[in-house]
Parts: C-alpha cells; sequence; structure tokens
C-alpha cells in the first residue's frame, strides 16, 4: 500500500513561503508535507499540473446566504455547495437569516443542520443575535456556531429583527462573556430614514437613498460600543471606504475589530449602473470609484482581512426586473461561484498576486471565523486545494452557474482565470459531495 494517497506537483503553489515549485502529499486528507517540486513520493494518484496552472489553497467564503430550510426555493444547500466547489470554494460558513426559522436557537440550528450534511464543500453556521434572544446565545456557541450576525438596520426580513442601542449593549456584554464574536451589517437607521427615497429606477437616487453617512456613523457606534465591552466585532460588508479611518484608529486604540468587503465593491462602481438594473441592488449599495479605490487601499495595507462573496439570492421576480424599481427589489448579488474570477481579474491590473488573493479569499477568513485546519498549504491542513489557470480568459454565461437562479450582474462580463480543478481533503470536490459539517472549536467552558 502506497504510503500517500495523493501527491500534487505544481510548477507554482502558494504557500506560507510564498509562490514556489512544491509537491504537496495527502495522508488522510491532509496535507502531509510540502516536498520538492521534483520529489517522487510514494503515493497512490500522482498529478502534475500544466505550466499555466498555480495551486490556491481552497476558498473560504464566510458570508454565504444558502435559505434553507424555508426558503429553499431561493437557494439551497445542493445547489450553493456545487457553485462553490465549481468556484474554488472549499468552505462555507452559512448565514443565519432567509432561512425558516432564522439560526437564532439551538433548535432552528438542529433543524438546519441535516440539511448541511453531505454536500459539495464544507459547511459551518453563523448563529443570529435579534432583540430578545440573547439567552439564547450561549446554547448556539456550545453548540459550534463561528459567531453571531446582528444588523443595526432593518434587515429585509420580519423574522430577524434589528438590534437597538440597548439591544446591542445586551448582546456585547454577552459576546464578551463567551469571548465569541459578533459580525455586523452596520447601516444606521437614523441615516437612512432622513435620507431620500429609493423609489423608482433611478441607481442614484438608490444610492442615495443609503449615503456612506450610514455605514459611517454605524461603525463609529459599533466600535464605541466593542471597546466598552471588550467584545470582538466584525464589520460585515463594508461599501464606504470613509470608514477606514475610524477602523484604524480603532485598533490603534486597542478594540479587536475585523473588516471584510465583496467582490462586487472591489469590481463595480455607481457610475457605472444602469437605471433599473435591479440585479446591482444590494446593500450597502455599491459606491462610486473612490470608495472602490479606497477598499483596494485598505486590503493592499491590511486594514481590511478578507473578501467574501455576501452571496444572497432570489427567485428571478424578486429583482423586480420588469419594473426596475430599486425599492421593490430585493438586495443581493449572486457570485458565490464566481469570486475568484472576479477578483484576480481586478487585482492582478492593481499589482497584486495570487498571494494576496488567497490571503484575502482563504487564509483570512478561515483567520477570523476561527475555521480550524483551512486556508492554507501547510503541513496539517486539510487538503482543500485548487488548480487556477489565471491567464485563462471567459465570459460569464449565466447558464454555466451552479446557484439556483441565474441572476448575477456578471452576466457577459469577460474575466480572467479559471478554477479547473477544486480538491477537497484530497478528493476532487466536483466529483461526489462529500462535505462535512464544521463547528467552531471549543476552547473555553464560558458558556
Amino acid at each position: 500500500m502506497a504510503e500517500y494517497e495523493l501527491a500534487i506537483h505544481a510548477r507554482r503553489a502558494v504557500t506560507p513561503d510564498g509562490i514556489r515549485p512544491a509537491t504537496v502529499v495527502v495522508r488522510d486528507g491532509r496535507i502531509a508535507a510540502l516536498a520538492a517540486f521534483g520529489d517522487a513520493p510514494d503515493a497512490a494518484r500522482v498529478e502534475e499540473l500544466p505550466g499555466q496552472e498555480i495551486l490556491l489553497p481552497g476558498l473560504v467564503d464566510t458570508h454565504v446566504h444558502v435559505d434553507e430550510p424555508g426558503r429553499t426555493e431561493w437557494e439551497g444547500f445542493a445547489s450553493a455547495t456545487r457553485a462553490a466547489a465549481e468556484g474554488g470554494v472549499t468552505t462555507l460558513i452559512d448565514m443565519p437569516l432567509n432561512c425558516l426559522p432564522p439560526t437564532t436557537t439551538t433548535s432552528a440550528l438542529r433543524r438546519k443542520r441535516p440539511a448541511a450534511d453531505g454536500r459539495w464543500v464544507d459547511v459551518g453556521f453563523w448563529g443570529g443575535a435579534v432583540p430578545g434572544n440573547v439567552g439564547e446565545l450561549p446554547g448556539l456557541h456550545r453548540a459550534g456556531v463561528f459567531g453571531f450576525k446582528a444588523f443595526l438596520v432593518d434587515s429585509g426580513v420580519p423574522e430577524f429583527g434589528c438590534l437597538g442601542p440597548g439591544d446591542l449593549d445586551a448582546a456585547l456584554a454577552e459576546i464578551a462573556r463567551l469571548d465569541a464574536l459578533l459580525i455586523v451589517h452596520a447601516e444606521d437607521a437614523a441615516v437612512i430614514a432622513a435620507a431620500p427615497s429609493p423609489a423608482g429606477r433611478s441607481y442614484a437616487r438608490f444610492l442615495a437613498s443609503r449615503p456612506p453617512a450610514a455605514e459611517d456613523t454605524a461603525i463609529t457606534s459599533l466600535l464605541a460600543a466593542a471597546g466598552q465591552h471588550r467584545a470582538r466585532v466584525h464589520v460585515l460588508h463594508l461599501a464606504s471606504a470613509s470608514a477606514l479611518p475610524a477602523i484604524a484608529a480603532a485598533r490603534a486604540d486597542g478594540v479587536r475589530v475585523s473588516v471584510e468587503t465583496c467582490p462586487h465593491y472591489l469590481t463595480f462602481c455607481a457610475e457605472e449602473i444602469p437605471d433599473g438594473a435591479t440585479e446591482y441592488k444590494c446593500c450597502p449599495p455599491i459606491r462610486g470609484p473612490a470608495h472602490r479605490d479606497g477598499l483596494w487601499a485598505g486590503l493592499a495595507d491590511g486594514l481590511i482581512d478578507a473578501v467574501v462573496s455576501d452571496h444572497s439570492p432570489c427567485p428571478p421576480s424578486l429583482k423586480q426586473r420588469a419594473s426596475g424599481d430599486f425599492a421593490a427589489a430585493w438586495g443581493g448579488i449572486s457570485s458565490l461561484q464566481l469570486g475568484l474570477p472576479v477578483v484576480w481579474t481586478q487585482a492582478r491590473r492593481r499589482g497584486h498576486s495570487l498571494a494576496d488573493v488567497a490571503r484575502w479569499m482563504a487564509t483570512g477568513p478561515a483567520t477570523l471565523a476561527g475555521v480550524p485546519g483551512k486556508g492554507v498549504i501547510a503541513p496539517g491542513y486539510d487538503a482543500d486545494l485548487v488548480a487556477f489557470d489565471d491567464a485563462a480568459r471567459f465570459t460569464v454565461d449565466p447558464a454555466r452557474l451552479r446557484h439556483r437562479h441565474p441572476v448575477t450582474p456578471y452576466a457577459g462580463r469577460t474575466l480572467t482565470g479559471v478554477v479547473r480543478h477544486t480538491w477537497l481533503r484530497g478528493q476532487l470536490a466536483t466529483a461526489a459531495p462529500t462535505g462535512r459539517l464544521l463547528a467552531r472549536q471549543a476552547e473555553e467552558t464560558n458558556g
């Protein structure tokens, strides 16, 4: 019997030591060693990547709305995880809302787990922090959720309420006691209430209805509360680059805060979005080029920790394409399968390497959520790997997307970079569904 189950020879591999030739050797689904490119380990299967392909760690997407159970007609674990595998994502963390019931109780988590088990990639879960459920947080924490999501503004679904100042204080106090993580949709309800109505087909009007001040104000308040409670917080889907100085100052003062942004904020800008094109609607909205450039600068200097999809699908009818009414349309962009080439297309133009992209889309998300054994090509980590042709180009055809509804603002867009193969624990992820359920590793017994 061979000593190893798989050896992959790569002329370029993204490792903790940089991009270099390597042979990745796999035993029992984990990386056993990084050998020299020319080595010939005793492996049952040996693969050599063509010279145009680079080996990346499997991506970790910590911001995915799967919507099952309850709204599986929007998206389900079978379709979402297949789309993930096709796009080089080997681990996703499911958001606690848009499913019914929302993951705000341990009983709801128990209902969700069977739907996610044994799918195309590994799946973990966020819990939800909503008004009145502080007593549920310890149980969800013990059950292995990776943290708790909260909204500071209307979530868009009535069963997942937003936290006012008193609710936020109560949640942060418990989050601090548990040494857990609160991940926050940070827009200020009062700023939005005072802004113009988004009704109609005008994208400029929709953008004005959720100004940068809504994010900036909410983030400033969140950082102050997190500092007071000494709680760890994470800012979701940052679109406003003008919030970055406050985040930098808070970090310098010792506030434990991490930040993510999304491929659509790094790619599109408001001036390019046609009126009535509701497939671009998301909250917070896609802003102007100064914000896009500022987000790239935040990634470059390490102030932004991760790039994740915020995959938030819905049936096509809810996008209101016939009317083009931004007020009535569901807000969310489906991009789970496309994130890697979308980000690489923009990153390479700005002088970034695939080591940077892997840090933002694999290592960074795994680190912020505390997902064990993921996001790095190194001994001891799961053999979650992606063969990526970083020079190949393709045009996005929605009919070839694996998520449930082929609605995407990337339709017809030419991107650079093609995922050729995805391995999950050393097995081809698209050959058969072998995904497992993941849980936060307990490090304390505070709950």
